[in-house]
């Protein structure tokens, strides 16, 4: 037997039985020490892979009488590196359905979050939307009330402007009735000054006569 294959062999033997321990520890292990782990299997897997490879060549190169044995091995060694590399994908595989459910989580809460911030926003929007409602209508009620007080000013002032009034008309009619009066009084002083001075001419000129009359009878005797 070759024995640059038989090398190769063994360190294809020690790389596969080291990848194998480190699949095994790495199913324990989440996060980024997952991840980390994974990643030095997967630099392993490319060595195992370039050491069949060589056993491939060196098994190819030597007479046929050995190279049908080792191709045998080399096909196990084969199988076994598949194997290692399913428990890989497996592992992966599982590392990305908890990485989707993490996500979907993340999602649902993120979702969750802005529907509740959403809510939030809609009833505080609300909650102002009543305080403008609440602070029109007291502003309405205090307009009602300072108008409903003007009414009541204006109807006292109206009620004082007709007490004036009448009083006004009261006074008026009593000067009215004065006025009357007076006229009455003044017509039966004309009168009474007419029918004096008739009375005065009538004795003035019954004077008259009586003097004319005397000194008539004195010139004639």
């Amino acid at each position: 037997m070759s024995q640059v294959f038989e090398g190769y062999e063994r360190q294809y033997c020690e790389l596969s039985a080291n990848l194998s321990k480190k699949i095994t520890s790495t199913t324990l292990l989440d996060g980024e020490q997952k991840k980390q782990k994974v990643s030095e299997i997967r630099d392993g897997l490319e060595d195992a892979e370039a050491l069949i490879h060589k056993m491939d060549l060196e098994a190819r190169s030597l007479p046929p009488s050995v190279k049908g044995a080792l191709l045998v091995k080399l096909r196990e060694y084969k199988t076994d590196l598949n194997n290692l590399k399913t428990e890989v994908k497996r592992i992966t595989s599982s590392n990305a359905n908890q990485a989707a459910r993490d996500e979907l989580l993340e999602s649902g809460m993120a979702d969750t979050m802005m529907a509740s911030a959403d809510q939030r926003g809609r009833l505080l929007m609300s909650t102002e939307r009543l305080n403008q409602s609440s602070d029109r209508i007291r502003e309405s009620r205090r307009t009602m009330l300072e108008t409903e007080e003007l009414g009541v000013s204006i109807l006292q002032d109206l009620h004082q402007q007709r007490q004036s009034l009448l009083h006004a008309h009261g006074t008026l009619h009593g000067v009215d009735d004065n006025i009357s009066r007076s006229k009455k009084i003044l017509t039966n002083m004309s009168r009474r000054m007419s029918r004096n001075k008739w009375i005065i001419g009538s004795i003035i000129a019954i004077l008259i006569v009586a003097i004319i009359l005397i000194l008539y009878f004195k010139l004639t005797h």
